[in-house]
């Protein structure tokens, strides 16, 4: 079995997608020889690789994304069966014919794949269609979804999912822009963000203006929350006694789901639950009270990583 270090050098990607957090991911996952572990979001499948890697282990990627298909072959021409690759949401984790697993990871959020292209509509650097879809072969676009979405809908997008201190204006714009025409393109939707945003909050921020409400929108066209809502808790149920359940996240609203489900999980009291200790079921140990995050080194290398927490539990023997 090959070094820590080794591995994190040798799985350095040549096209520049690299897997945040990779050192921290491998020491709390810990990859045993013999294993069976289970990566719920392959994207460009670096930590795939990482954990093929640093143990003679099987892995299990998942991606929902037909254009991961391409990239999960050539894991599997390099690792044989010691990979497998299903294309599925977690969501459905369910149907997964495999398991129990040794140790499960999820990276939440949009892949560096989908980001960079652009006629993806996930980016604005560049005029494409207004898509957003991990999977493009189910739901509704982005352009579909602001077409019809009430007030309602789009404050909890813009607001609550995008955190976006300027919501207001940005959600009147939408509603006065589409009653005139349909927003079809990411330069459209772009351009009329920044037109409703005053100097002072375009110049306050190194992010461009149209940043969180396209991630706010994303969030709501894949339905993210949601299915990260139900994916957790049945990747736990999937876990073998003393497997390990690792979770990255980038957004605070990610984290605030697993942050609870990984109290209740280990017995913790959760936000408003006061209830005496001796009435709450132990199922899992904290490996994480606190998110591992990136270090200076790897925010300089990877700007990605900034917002990134890890948080990890072992499942309690039975």
């Amino acid at each position: 079995m090959i070094s820590l270090s080794d591995s994190l050098i040798e799985n350095a990607p040549m096209n520049g997608h690299v897997p945040v957090l990779a050192e921290e991911t491998l020491r709390l996952l810990d990859p045993q020889d013999g294993g069976l572990y289970l990566d719920c979001t392959f994207g460009g499948g670096g930590h795939s690789r990482l954990i093929l890697n640093a143990a003679d282990v099987t892995v299990v990627a998942l991606d929902q994304d037909p254009q991961a298909v391409e990239r999960a072959a050539v894991l599997k021409a390099e690792y044989g069966e010691r990979f497998r690759f299903r294309r599925m949401n977690f969501v459905d984790l369910e149907n997964l014919e495999e398991g129990p697993f040794d140790g499960i990871l999820f990276d939440f959020g949009v892949s560096s794949f989908q980001l960079d292209q652009l006629d993806r509509g996930f980016s604005f650097r560049g005029e494409a269609p207004l898509d957003m879809r991990m999977n493009p072969e189910t739901g509704v676009s982005a352009s579909d979804w602001l077409s019809t979405a009430s007030r309602h809908e789009l404050v909890l997008a813009i607001k609550v999912y995008g955190e976006e201190k300027n919501w207001r204006r940005i959600v009147a714009a939408i509603i006065e822009a589409r009653a005139l025409s349909p927003l079809l393109t990411t330069k459209v939707l772009a351009d009329l963000i920044l037109s409703c945003t005053p100097a002072r909050l375009r110049f306050a921020s190194r992010l461009h203006p149209a940043t969180k409400t396209f991630q706010g929108i994303r969030i709501a066209v894949n339905q993210e929350l949601d299915v990260i809502e139900r994916g957790l808790p049945a990747a736990f149920e999937r876990l073998k006694p003393n497997g390990r359940l690792c979770v990255i996240s980038f957004h605070s609203l990610e984290d605030r789901i697993a942050k609870n489900l990984f109290r209740r999980l280990a017995g913790r009291p959760e936000p408003g639950d006061h209830r005496p200790q001796d009435m709450r079921e132990i199922k899992a140990d904290l490996l994480t009270r606190r998110p591992a995050t990136a270090s200076d080194t790897e925010i300089a290398a990877n700007s990605r990583s900034r917002s990134a927490k890890l948080r990890t539990l072992r499942k309690a023997e039975k």
